[in-house]
């Protein structure tokens, strides 16, 4: 079994469409939210945002740190800051980082706002962009922060395919985009990431190659969660299918014939990798 790069083709003409109207919209709005994954805070940025933005105001929503390594992502918290970059830390499923939305956001906006104030208009409610990758989290975060349920979410990517204005109160609206992914691939590590998080569709990806290039990962970076959870030694150089194929035996997945059922064992691990069963994990570190 080859342990190669993964090659995925992940730009569908959607996606195409969705970056002509951010750029479209961008010039209605104050500021720029953008949501990335805590366990990923670089694969999943989109390193077209920055000429998409037009220079508009940005903050970056750091969503789900619930299922990310709370050490990692305060080195992250830590990065941005210093490189000047406002940053918000978000659980949705708890509402953790939620209410602090709206201050955050007037945070960046001051000087706007203090403008708008001059020219009478104090009362003009902030219209703020959301934008992210596939999966992030963005349609639980904009539920969350309306209080009702005015974007579909699923576990899956691809959900969100026009844009909506949503009225948080009378101070706040948002505009909602689809989730957008980028044209051009930036190195293997970048797609892994993806993929291991669900930004990309299981459809077009080998679960068995993608969960044997995952527990090599974790093995190197997060061994004792993975001893912990699956009961076997993860030490050594084995590689990352042979791991897979220890941890299906010690669960008992063996197929006819005594082999291990691998595929059964992959879908487990990568389902409860994106569960956070397995740990509070961080496959990126400044």
């Amino acid at each position: 079994m080859s342990e190669d790069g993964l090659h995925i083709q992940w730009y569908p003409g959607h996606m195409a469409k969705a970056r002509r109207m951010m750029e479209e919209n961008a010039k209605l709005v104050d500021i720029i939210c953008e949501i990335a994954d805590a366990r990923i805070p670089v694969s999943s940025r989109n390193p077209e945002l920055d000429s998409i933005a037009a220079n508009k105001p940005r903050l970056l929503i750091l969503n789900r740190i619930d299922l990310a390594d709370p050490e990692v992502t305060s080195l992250w918290r830590t990065r941005y800051t210093h490189d000047n970059i406002p940053v918000l830390e978000t659980n949705c499923k708890s509402g953790k980082g939620i209410r602090e939305f709206t201050s955050a956001a007037r945070g960046v906006l001051s000087e706007k706002l203090l403008e708008l104030r001059a020219k009478g208009q104090a009362g003009r409610p902030i219209r703020a962009m959301v934008v992210g990758i596939p999966n992030v989290g963005k349609s639980s975060f904009i539920n969350r922060l309306a209080k009702r349920n005015v974007a579909a979410t699923a576990d899956k990517p691809g959900l969100t395919r026009g844009k909506q204005w949503i009225t948080v109160d009378k101070g706040l609206e948002l505009l909602d985009t689809p989730g957008l992914l980028w044209p051009k691939l930036e190195g293997d590590r970048t797609a892994e990431n993806l993929a291991f998080t669900g930004a990309i569709k299981n459809e077009i990806i080998d679960r068995e190659t993608l969960a044997f290039r995952l527990m090599k990962r974790l093995s190197i970076e997060y061994p004792r969660l993975l001893e912990t959870r699956y009961k076997i030694d993860f030490s050594g150089q084995a590689e990352g299918w042979e791991l897979l194929e220890r941890a299906a035996r010690k669960r008992g997945f063996i197929v006819s014939g005594g082999q291990a059922d691998t595929e059964r064992m992959a879908n487990i691990l990568l389902d409860e990798f994106r569960g956070g069963i397995i740990g509070r994990i961080t496959l990126e570190r400044p």
